[in-house]
Protein backbone atom coordinates (compact mmCIF):
# COMPACT_ATOMS: atom_id res chain seq x y z
CA UNK A 1 0.00 0.00 0.00
CA UNK A 2 1.20 3.62 -1.25
CA UNK A 3 2.45 5.52 2.07
CA UNK A 4 0.11 8.87 2.95
CA UNK A 5 2.54 11.60 3.73
CA UNK A 6 1.08 14.46 5.64
CA UNK A 7 3.26 18.23 5.58
CA UNK A 8 3.56 19.30 9.01
CA UNK A 9 3.70 22.78 9.34
CA UNK A 10 4.42 25.17 11.70
CA UNK A 11 1.33 27.29 11.23
CA UNK A 12 -0.28 24.24 13.54
CA UNK A 13 2.02 25.28 16.84
CA UNK A 14 0.60 27.60 19.30
CA UNK A 15 1.39 31.66 18.04
CA UNK A 16 3.90 31.90 20.75
CA UNK A 17 5.39 28.47 19.29
CA UNK A 18 6.27 29.53 15.76
CA UNK A 19 10.10 31.10 15.60
CA UNK A 20 8.73 34.51 13.04
CA UNK A 21 6.56 35.42 15.65
CA UNK A 22 8.15 34.42 18.72
CA UNK A 23 11.18 36.56 17.64
CA UNK A 24 8.18 39.53 16.68
CA UNK A 25 6.85 39.67 19.87
CA UNK A 26 9.94 38.96 22.73
CA UNK A 27 12.87 39.24 20.59
CA UNK A 28 15.59 37.51 18.38
CA UNK A 29 17.79 36.71 21.71
CA UNK A 30 14.84 34.03 22.69
CA UNK A 31 15.15 32.17 20.03
CA UNK A 32 16.82 29.17 20.29
CA UNK A 33 19.68 27.54 17.31
CA UNK A 34 16.84 25.59 15.75
CA UNK A 35 14.20 28.81 15.98
CA UNK A 36 16.68 31.00 14.03
CA UNK A 37 18.06 28.06 11.22
CA UNK A 38 13.98 26.92 11.07
CA UNK A 39 13.65 30.84 9.90
CA UNK A 40 16.35 30.45 7.44
CA UNK A 41 14.92 27.41 6.19
CA UNK A 42 11.11 29.11 5.60
CA UNK A 43 9.30 25.10 5.55
CA UNK A 44 10.15 21.63 6.53
CA UNK A 45 9.41 17.99 4.63
CA UNK A 46 6.10 16.30 4.17
CA UNK A 47 6.98 14.85 7.42
CA UNK A 48 8.53 17.88 9.73
CA UNK A 49 8.21 21.31 9.99
CA UNK A 50 11.23 23.39 9.53
CA UNK A 51 11.82 23.47 13.74
CA UNK A 52 12.40 19.59 13.34
CA UNK A 53 14.38 20.04 10.05
CA UNK A 54 17.00 22.22 11.70
CA UNK A 55 16.66 20.31 14.93
CA UNK A 56 18.23 16.94 12.48
CA UNK A 57 20.35 19.15 10.94
CA UNK A 58 22.22 20.85 14.37
CA UNK A 59 21.89 17.31 15.61
CA UNK A 60 24.45 15.90 13.24
CA UNK A 61 26.80 18.46 13.89
CA UNK A 62 26.55 18.07 17.23
CA UNK A 63 24.10 21.02 18.00
CA UNK A 64 27.46 23.60 16.80
CA UNK A 65 26.76 26.20 14.93
CA UNK A 66 30.49 26.83 14.01
CA UNK A 67 30.06 23.37 12.57
CA UNK A 68 27.15 24.29 10.08
CA UNK A 69 28.80 27.04 9.27
CA UNK A 70 31.59 25.37 7.54
CA UNK A 71 29.60 23.11 5.27
CA UNK A 72 29.51 24.04 1.65
CA UNK A 73 26.31 24.47 -0.57
CA UNK A 74 26.43 20.95 -1.73
CA UNK A 75 26.73 19.79 1.56
CA UNK A 76 23.82 21.25 2.81
CA UNK A 77 21.99 20.29 -0.03
CA UNK A 78 22.61 16.36 1.25
CA UNK A 79 20.22 17.07 3.78
CA UNK A 80 16.29 15.51 3.11
CA UNK A 81 14.71 18.57 2.76
CA UNK A 82 17.49 21.50 1.97
CA UNK A 83 17.55 22.02 -1.82
CA UNK A 84 19.52 24.45 -3.87
CA UNK A 85 17.42 27.72 -2.70
CA UNK A 86 17.47 26.90 1.14
CA UNK A 87 20.72 25.61 1.08
CA UNK A 88 22.32 29.10 -0.45
CA UNK A 89 20.10 30.85 1.98
CA UNK A 90 22.07 29.01 4.90
CA UNK A 91 25.42 29.73 3.50
CA UNK A 92 24.98 33.39 2.98
CA UNK A 93 23.58 34.01 6.02
CA UNK A 94 27.07 32.88 7.77
CA UNK A 95 28.97 34.76 4.98
CA UNK A 96 27.10 37.84 6.24
CA UNK A 97 27.93 37.10 9.66
CA UNK A 98 31.68 36.43 8.79
CA UNK A 99 31.35 39.88 7.37
CA UNK A 100 29.76 42.12 9.89
CA UNK A 101 32.76 43.07 11.60
CA UNK A 102 34.50 44.35 8.99
CA UNK A 103 31.45 47.13 7.67
CA UNK A 104 32.42 48.22 11.37
CA UNK A 105 36.10 49.29 10.86
CA UNK A 106 36.51 52.63 10.40
CA UNK A 107 40.21 53.14 10.67
CA UNK A 108 42.66 50.63 10.65
CA UNK A 109 43.10 48.22 13.55
CA UNK A 110 46.37 48.48 15.25
CA UNK A 111 47.50 45.01 16.24
CA UNK A 112 48.94 45.58 20.03
CA UNK A 113 48.57 41.87 21.06
CA UNK A 114 48.84 38.23 19.65
CA UNK A 115 44.65 38.98 20.71
CA UNK A 116 44.38 42.05 18.31
CA UNK A 117 45.45 39.79 15.34
CA UNK A 118 43.35 36.99 16.24
CA UNK A 119 40.55 38.98 16.26
CA UNK A 120 41.06 40.35 12.74
CA UNK A 121 42.49 37.06 11.59
CA UNK A 122 38.96 35.06 13.01
CA UNK A 123 37.08 36.20 10.54
CA UNK A 124 38.20 34.83 7.68
CA UNK A 125 39.78 31.83 8.63
CA UNK A 126 37.53 30.65 11.82
CA UNK A 127 35.40 28.17 10.47
CA UNK A 128 36.82 26.73 7.11
CA UNK A 129 36.59 23.67 6.47
CA UNK A 130 39.87 23.97 4.11
CA UNK A 131 43.03 25.30 5.13
CA UNK A 132 44.19 28.91 4.19
CA UNK A 133 47.19 31.26 4.60
CA UNK A 134 47.31 34.35 4.95
CA UNK A 135 49.41 37.50 6.37
CA UNK A 136 48.68 41.02 7.83
CA UNK A 137 50.63 43.73 6.38
CA UNK A 138 51.68 46.47 8.52
CA UNK A 139 52.79 49.73 8.71
CA UNK A 140 55.60 51.61 11.24
CA UNK A 141 52.50 51.88 14.02
CA UNK A 142 51.48 48.59 13.29
CA UNK A 143 48.10 49.74 12.14
CA UNK A 144 46.81 47.02 8.99
CA UNK A 145 47.08 47.65 5.91
CA UNK A 146 46.48 45.20 4.47
CA UNK A 147 44.61 41.48 4.76
CA UNK A 148 45.90 38.92 1.99
CA UNK A 149 45.32 35.51 0.99
CA UNK A 150 48.71 34.02 0.14
CA UNK A 151 47.24 29.96 -0.78
CA UNK A 152 44.27 27.76 -0.31
CA UNK A 153 44.87 24.21 0.33
CA UNK A 154 43.26 21.00 1.56
CA UNK A 155 41.94 19.94 4.80
CA UNK A 156 45.20 19.43 6.48
CA UNK A 157 47.41 21.61 4.35
CA UNK A 158 48.41 24.00 2.11
CA UNK A 159 51.22 25.13 0.24
CA UNK A 160 53.77 28.08 0.71
CA UNK A 161 55.69 30.56 -1.10
CA UNK A 162 58.07 32.61 0.79
CA UNK A 163 58.50 34.42 -2.68
CA UNK A 164 55.05 35.33 -2.87
CA UNK A 165 55.09 36.87 0.64
CA UNK A 166 58.10 38.91 0.72
CA UNK A 167 56.69 39.93 -2.98
CA UNK A 168 53.83 41.53 -1.28
CA UNK A 169 55.49 43.17 1.73
CA UNK A 170 57.58 44.98 -0.66
CA UNK A 171 55.26 45.83 -2.59
CA UNK A 172 52.87 47.37 0.21
CA UNK A 173 55.75 49.28 1.53
CA UNK A 174 55.12 46.62 4.71
CA UNK A 175 57.16 47.80 7.99
CA UNK A 176 55.99 44.52 9.35
CA UNK A 177 54.29 41.55 9.03
CA UNK A 178 52.02 38.75 10.69
CA UNK A 179 51.79 35.34 9.60
CA UNK A 180 48.47 33.20 10.06
CA UNK A 181 46.87 29.91 8.98
CA UNK A 182 44.45 27.29 10.15
CA UNK A 183 44.01 24.24 11.16
CA UNK A 184 40.22 22.68 10.38
CA UNK A 185 41.10 19.83 12.66
CA UNK A 186 40.36 21.72 15.98
CA UNK A 187 44.02 21.26 16.89
CA UNK A 188 45.99 24.50 17.37
CA UNK A 189 49.92 22.83 18.33
CA UNK A 190 51.87 23.89 15.43
CA UNK A 191 53.84 20.58 12.95
CA UNK A 192 57.43 20.51 12.55
CA UNK A 193 56.32 21.97 9.26
CA UNK A 194 54.63 24.88 10.49
CA UNK A 195 57.60 25.70 12.51
CA UNK A 196 59.95 25.26 9.41
CA UNK A 197 57.70 27.61 7.23
CA UNK A 198 58.19 30.66 10.09
CA UNK A 199 61.68 29.80 10.16
CA UNK A 200 61.99 30.19 6.50
CA UNK A 201 59.94 33.56 5.71
CA UNK A 202 61.59 35.17 9.05
CA UNK A 203 64.98 34.82 7.41
CA UNK A 204 63.26 36.06 4.16
CA UNK A 205 61.65 39.25 5.32
CA UNK A 206 65.01 39.98 7.40
CA UNK A 207 66.99 40.69 3.97
CA UNK A 208 64.29 43.23 3.14
CA UNK A 209 64.50 44.79 6.97
CA UNK A 210 60.89 43.66 7.10
CA UNK A 211 59.95 42.01 10.65
CA UNK A 212 57.80 39.16 11.24
CA UNK A 213 56.07 39.68 14.68
CA UNK A 214 53.82 36.37 14.55
CA UNK A 215 52.46 33.07 13.34
CA UNK A 216 48.85 32.57 14.05
CA UNK A 217 47.25 28.97 13.97
CA UNK A 218 43.68 29.97 14.06
CA UNK A 219 40.92 27.24 15.36
CA UNK A 220 37.19 27.77 15.71
CA UNK A 221 37.66 29.35 19.20
CA UNK A 222 41.11 30.26 20.29
CA UNK A 223 44.35 30.71 18.26
CA UNK A 224 47.90 29.17 19.08
CA UNK A 225 50.60 32.65 19.03
CA UNK A 226 54.47 31.51 17.91
CA UNK A 227 55.16 34.84 19.65
CA UNK A 228 53.40 34.46 22.99
CA UNK A 229 55.12 30.52 23.23
CA UNK A 230 58.63 32.03 22.53
CA UNK A 231 58.68 30.58 19.22
CA UNK A 232 60.03 33.18 16.93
Amino acid sequence: MEETYRHLSIKKLSKSDRPREKLNTLGRHTLSDAELLAIILRSGTRTETAIQLAQRILSEHNNSINSLAKLSVNELRRYRGVGLAKATSIAAVFEIGRRRPLATEEDRVKITSSGTAYEVLKQFLADLPHEEFWILILNRANKVMKKECISKGGITSTVVDSRLICKSAIENNASAIILAHNHPSGQLLPSKEDKTITKRIREALQLFDIALLDHIIVGDQDYYSFADEEEM
